[in-house]
């Protein structure tokens, strides 16, 4: 499988933003989001084992693992290196941008999804299908640009009824909204979802890798 990058950070993103965790960043992905800020996985990898990648994941000494891109459903070898990873003790997470088919993940997988607003320029990409296999453990994460992306994501909560299906997260585009206007948004409207910022960007560099 081509692999990007693995390194251990602390969680930016997530209900489990500032723990340690260990990145497996899997080359290629499916769309191109005018606010990517990893466009250095689309291409850019090497090609490693499921074996291999185990090993470099033992080196580092964490238990928390989350499989990110990129969009790594785009590599079948995903399913075994999540299966080994589970086998090998590891809590794994992954990390998918919701046009990909979710039906055969590993259910001790926790899915963090990242749902496409308009803003993305892919919001028509998604596959809504995939909300059928959510649990109580998975996210759902909404990246909001501007008021149209925030309206958007709410009608798609309401309409597929996510506040019953699992956590969801609202989190402002870096750089072209201000945190605050999008926390007043939310305690205007009462809405029962986790604020979170890229802690990573604050902690970091913004343009930083491996982190």
């Amino acid at each position: 499988m081509k692999i990007n990058e693995i390194f251990k950070s602390i969680q930016g993103e997530s209900s489990s933003a500032g723990i340690p965790t260990i990145f497996i960043r899997l080359t290629g992905c499916n769309l191109r989001c005018k606010w990517c800020d990893t466009k250095y996985a689309y291409e850019e990898g090497v090609d490693l084992t499921v074996d291999e990648v185990i090993d470099r994941v033992n080196a580092l000494g964490l238990s928390l693992v989350q499989i990110t891109g990129g969009e790594p459903m785009l590599q079948g070898d995903v399913y075994r290196l999540m299966d080994s990873l589970l086998d090998n003790g590891y809590n794994v997470s992954l990390e998918t941008n919701g046009s990909i088919d979710l039906s055969k993940v590993d259910k001790r997988v926790i899915k963090i999804v990242d749902i496409k607003c308009p803003g993305s320029g892919e919001s028509d990409r998604m596959d809504f299908r995939n909300f059928n296999y959510l649990t109580k453990s998975d996210e759902i994460k909404f990246v909001i640009k501007d008021r149209d992306d925030y309206n958007w994501a709410k009608e798609i909560i309401e309409r597929f009824n996510l506040s019953e299906k699992c956590n969801i997260l609202f989190s402002p585009v870096f750089g072209e909204i201000e945190p605050r206007e999008l926390a007043e948004w939310l305690l205007e409207d009462n809405l029962n979802v986790r604020f979170q910022i890229q802690l990573h960007k604050l902690i970091w560099h913004p343009e930083m890798r491996g982190v």
